[in-house]
């Protein structure tokens, strides 16, 4: 089972899709997501990047700060105040 990501900025959408993991900075540390993880709310980090695995395996890369990450059946959503594609 995949996961649905959602990262946006204040501005744009950055990158939506499935996924088959999610790493992302928060201030707590490095947290990992895959299909089935249990939900959570976590701030991101001033200053951090979020890895987004593809289904295919391709690797995305995401500078973002200032915002959080939220985990629900399967769906992640990133919203920060800035976010780009690195």
């Amino acid at each position: 089972m995949a996961l649905t990501v959602s990262i946006v900025s204040a501005a744009e959408e950055v990158w939506t899709g499935e996924a088959k993991q999610v790493i992302a900075r928060t201030t707590e540390g490095e947290i990992g997501i895959l299909s089935g993880h249990e939900p959570v709310l976590a701030v991101l980090a001033e200053e951090g990047q979020v890895r987004v695995t593809d289904a295919s395996g391709t690797v995305h890369t995401v500078d973002a700060a200032d915002g959080f990450l939220s985990v629900d059946h399967d769906r992640v959503e990133i919203v920060a105040r800035n976010a780009k594609l690195a």
